[in-house]
Order: structure tokens, then sequence, then C-alpha cells
């Protein structure tokens, strides 16, 4: 408890902003999905083909899973808000149209004869009885889409829409419990109290549910006016989910601040790779650091096959191919080579004298591996590892930071790792020697749209001021005191670039 309320003292600019942007996000989606659901109802109730079509259809995109529609949206909208608010209002029309229609059809057959031989018209209807009548029905599938919108808008911070969702993915990628527990305990809260308003409201009179809308509305419309007035920076530089490439991209804005006349913005811990890319594809972000053999494995349709483990190599060949292929710049290299590696705790190693990955051979049908999705499915990952050492080891796949704590229980015995994760020091794994070269080297570099330098050519000469720096031990040490010492990645970033004489 100690420890949840010093995290809530330090961190509670960040979560006020991180409960409007649920906020928002939440708020909109509901009034979209209320906006299309109703009419929606109202226009199908008394046509039976359409209204069984219409249900079906709803409940079958309800069942697509929440990552995947992101992940499908992004290409088409790009990332931030506009592709969560969609997918959010997919997944809250189906409890409240249904529950509309339910509504419209339990009302009094006689209640219906009776209007039509007073010869009232469909509208005259529903304004008179039909909507007061339906309207408890309604408002419960409105409560239920509610409550289902903002838990499920926690998976928003994949994609650089903000909300409490960035405090748990920010505590799972750190093991850090308190920061997992503010953002559930406040989404929580949040839902109560939809829940509970809502719930109010479903007993209200129909004048008093319209004009709670209607502040609804405008609620919705006020929060954003000022995001609609401000301009945006001339800049702005995204990284995924992590330490190292937070306190890199806060590197890269502290240089271009200091040294050129451009504004610039940093969006940290993007989900994926795919992502982030992506976002840069579709301008959302103009800049973000990639390691080299990313862009050779995971980013190329058509990678080259004749490369070595030589890392200037390995760089050229990425920037040549990127530039081909998307029409990306790929600046200059840092030193240090954040790759893949396998890694297993110290005393496993010494009890079974593991030096080297081929080391494992003997041992791999007592062994459970824990990878990630990504490396499970690579070919400088697990598939090479079963093609080039002929380990054919139990694996389960799980997120990133799962897995350190999954070999810290002894639930795996071995992990795929990253050769600058903090975590090797936490946890006190050692790493095989790769003796047969599976993985590329992965070196950091800023990869952009060429249009964008064209566009802003002062970029290429301020960052490349940092190729070749920066250490692989210099790199643990800062992501150990982002991880581990919960230090700011902005205030580590500064750090080091003052200590190398690049900012006074």
């Amino acid at each position: 408890m100690e420890a949840l309320l010093t995290t809530f003292n330090e961190r509670r600019g960040a979560l006020g902003q991180a409960i409007l942007e649920h906020l928002q996000i939440s708020l909109l989606a509901l009034l979209l999905a209320i906006l299309i659901a109703v009419p929606l109802a109202i226009v199908i109730k008394e046509r039976p083909r359409a209204r069984q079509f219409v249900l079906q259809m709803s409940a079958v995109v309800q069942t697509i899973p929440s990552l995947a529609i992101l992940g499908l949206l992004i290409p088409l909208v790009g990332i931030g808000t506009v592709p969560a608010i969609i997918a959010l209002v997919v997944y809250a029309l189906f409890p409240i149209l249904q529950n509309t229609l339910t509504g419209f059809m339990e009302i009094d057959p006689a209640l219906e004869e009776a209007a039509e031989a007073f010869g009232m018209t469909r509208w005259e209807k529903l304004r008179k009885f039909q909507l007061a009548l339906a309207m408890p029905v309604l408002m419960s599938g409105v409560r239920t889409a509610a409550v289902s919108i903002i838990g499920t808008a926690t998976l928003a911070a994949l994609i650089g829409a903000g909300g409490l969702g960035s405090f748990i993915l920010l505590g799972i990628d750190r093991h850090d419990t308190s920061l997992i527990l503010l953002g559930a305990i406040f989404s929580a809260l949040l839902a109560i109290i939809f829940n509970y308003v809502i719930g109010w409201l479903e007993h209200q009179l129909l004048r008093r549910i319209v004009l709670s809308f209607l502040a609804l509305i405008l609620v919705v419309v006020a929060s954003y006016v000022p995001v609609m007035g401000q301009s945006g920076p001339d800049l702005v530089i995204g990284g995924k989910l992590g330490a190292e490439p937070e306190i890199l991209i806060n590197m890269y804005e502290q240089l271009l601040e200091a040294e050129t006349d451009l504004e610039v913005a940093v969006k940290p811990n993007f989900g994926k790779t795919t992502f982030v890319f992506e976002a840069v594809q579709n301008g959302d972000i103009d800049i973000y650091p990639e390691f080299s053999g990313t862009v050779i494995n995971s980013l190329l349709t058509a990678p080259p096959t004749d490369l070595t483990n030589d890392p200037r190599q390995v760089y050229e060949a990425a920037r040549e191919h990127i530039l081909q292929e998307y029409e990306m710049a790929y600046l200059e290299p840092l030193a240090f080579q954040n790759t893949y590696a396998l890694a297993v705790r110290r005393d496993f190693a010494e009890a079974h004298d593991l030096a080297t990955i081929s080391d494992l051979k003997a041992l791999e049908d007592d062994l459970v591996a824990g990878f990630t999705l990504e490396f499970a499915d690579r070919e400088d990952g697990n598939k090479g590892l079963q093609a080039l050492y002929g380990l054919d080891m139990e694996v389960a796949t799980m997120e990133p930071a799962l897995r350190y704590q999954a070999i810290a229980n002894d639930e795996v015995q071995v992990i795929d790792a990253y050769s600058t994760d903090s975590q090797l020091i936490s946890y006190d794994l050692v790493l095989l020697e790769d003796d047969r070269q599976l993985f590329l080297p992965y070196q950091g570099a800023p990869l952009l749209l060429a249009d964008t330098l064209a566009e802003y050519p002062e970029i290429e000469p301020v960052l490349n001021q940092l190729a070749g720096r920066i250490s692989e031990e210099e790199m643990q040490a800062m992501n150990y005191a982002v991880d581990v010492e919960d230090r700011p990645a902005r205030e580590v970033a500064r750090e080091y670039l003052q200590g190398a004489g690049f900012l006074e």
C-alpha cells in the first residue's frame, strides 16, 4: 500500500492527464455508438429480416479481438484516437442495438393497435409512447456498452491514444505493480461511476434522459475544442514500448530543440513494431529509433540473404533496402547492439555448465523456453534455433515483460532477451554465446520518411552526432536507471547528453 501511495503522489499529474484522455475516448465512443445504434434500431424495428441480419452482423463483429481490429485499422486511419474510437464504437453497438430493439418489441401490441386506430404516423407513435416505453431497456444496453468501452479503452495506449492503459502497459513492462494497480483501479472506478449514473438515468423521465444526452454531446464537444484549436509540433518522435526507446526519443527531441528552431513532441510506448512503423508511413509520427536487424528481418518484404554478421554491412543493407522499398531515410547508427540473445539464470548456467547456445542441446528435452510471440515466429528467432542449432524445446509464448518473471519463478529455464535489457542485471541472468551466429547485429538509428528529411534537412547532421556513440554498458545502465530506479527517461537522456558534451 505504501508503494502504491508513493507512486500515486509521484505521478498525480500524469494520472490526471490519463484519466482525462480515458474519459474523452470513452465518452466520444459511447456518444457515437448511441447515435448509430438507436436510429438504426428505429429504422429496422419493423423489418424482421433486416433486424435479424443487422443483429447477427454486429454480434459477429464483436467477437473479433480488439487488438486485431486496431491492427486492421492502423493502415486505413493511422494511429491515435481515431482507430481507438472506431474500435470502441464497434464493441458498443451490439448491446445498445439489441436492447433498443428488445425495448421496442416488448411494447404492448394493444397500444400499437390503439395508436393506429387513432391514425398516428410512425413518427408520432415513436415520439408519443414508443421511445418512452423502450427507454429503460435501451438505457440498460447503454450501461453495458459504457462499462465495456471503459475496460477496452485501456488498449488505446498501444497505439498512442493515451488513457489509463498507458499506466498498465508501463507497469507490465517495468514489473511495477503500483503502476498496474493505478491504471486498473481508476479504470474500474470510472466503470463504476458510469454504471451508477446510467443506472440512475434508466428510471428517469424521457425528458431528463434527453437533456442528459444533450449535455453529454456538449461535454464531448467542449473537451475537443481546445485540442482542435492547437497547432501541432513540427516533428513528432515516437518509440516502442520500453525504457530504451523512450530514452532515445528523448535524446532526439532534446538535441533537435537545442540545435534547431523546430518544435518537437515525443510519443513513447507504442506497443508493437508494426504499429509505430505504420504510424511513420501514415505521417502520424515523423521519426522513431529502429534497429538494423529489425529492418532486415521484419520490415523488408524481400530481405537480402547474403549478409554476414558484420554490423556495418547489415546497416548499409538496411539503409539501402528501406529507401528503395518504402522511400525512408535511415540515419547513422549508434555504437551499441541491442541484439537478440538467449538468457538463463546464473545458477542454472553454473549447475549445467552452460556457456553457448549449442550447450542447450543436451538439455532440450527438459527445458521450457519463454519466448515472445515475435521471437517464436522469426527466422532469426526460434525457427533459426531449430534450423541452425537443432534445438527443439517446449516453448511458452508470452508478452516481453512477463518472460523475466517466468524465468525468475523457474516456470521457464531459458528466455529470449535483448543484450541491453536492464532486467539481465535485476534477475542476475547470463547471456549464452551465439556460437553459430544466428542473430544479426541490431544497431539503433533514426528512421523517417525521405520526404520528411527533405523538408527538414537540418535533422540529419543533428541526430548523426549520436552516430557511433553509446556503448552497450552505457545503454544498459540507462535502462536500469529508468526500469529499476524509476527515474524519468527524459532526465536520464539529458544526463547522458550533458555528460557527453552535447548539451550544457
